[in-house]
């Protein structure tokens, strides 16, 4: 099976090398928005994982003609009504590390008792026709009072995942990948990857050939 070029439709090193793991060993050249000149920022405006995952998709795919491969998750707490959910990312405000975002939902989740949460991934893998398929994954957890760990990213070091007694950030990569939010929607995509990867060639636009004449 030839190669196949997927556009992860990210800037983050994170998120890029989790999803090159996960799916290691299919043949794919996983590239990301940083293999590629100046594109127009994508703005994250919908109301659900899916609105997003499937808007950065499709619209990476059609500015580079090439697949495109886009997820949106984030960490739903039950005590904050399920935030800071699609405002993950920017919880803390535009610019917001990784620390900020956590402090935050710290001071929020001052003197609550129910700190259950999850997290939740939809990926989107898009054609430039506007075409797209999409998996889901979540995986539910507890936030600590104390960022514990020191690998991974986001909210890793807060989110404590009871059947292995650790936080995200205390496991290694591909103990995370193994039970992750986006290891599992990822895991779906790679169990049915020989469908995808015809699916990819059908939607796909093909270069029509001209003879040279004299």
């Amino acid at each position: 099976m030839d190669q196949i070029i997927i556009v992860i439709a990210t800037r983050n090193p994170g998120k890029t090398d989790e999803i090159r793991a996960l799916l290691a060993g299919f043949p794919i050249d996983i590239k990301n928005l940083n293999d590629f000149g100046p594109i127009p920022e994508i703005i994250e405006d919908g109301q659900t994982f899916d609105d997003n995952a499937y808007k950065k998709s499709s619209m990476t795919a059609r500015m580079l003609g090439l697949p495109a491969l886009a997820d949106d998750s984030g960490l739903c707490v039950d005590a904050l009504d399920g935030l800071p959910g699609v405002h993950s990312a920017r919880y803390a405000g535009p610019g917001a590390t990784d620390a900020d975002n956590c402090r935050k939902l710290l001071d929020a989740l001052k003197g609550t008792t129910d700190r259950n949460a999850a997290f939740e991934c939809v990926i989107s893998l898009a054609v430039p026709t506007g075409a797209a398929l999409t998996y889901t994954g979540r995986c539910e957890g507890v936030i600590t009072e104390t960022p514990m760990g020191s690998d991974g990213f986001g909210y890793d070091p807060l989110f404590f995942y009871p059947p292995l007694n650790k936080t995200f950030a205390q496991l290694g990569p591909e103990e995370k990948n193994r039970v992750s939010h986006r290891g599992k929607a990822l895991a779906e995509m790679r169990e049915e990857w020989e469908k995808v990867a015809k699916w990819i060639g059908l939607q796909m636009p093909v270069a029509e050939k001209f003879a040279c004449k004299e």
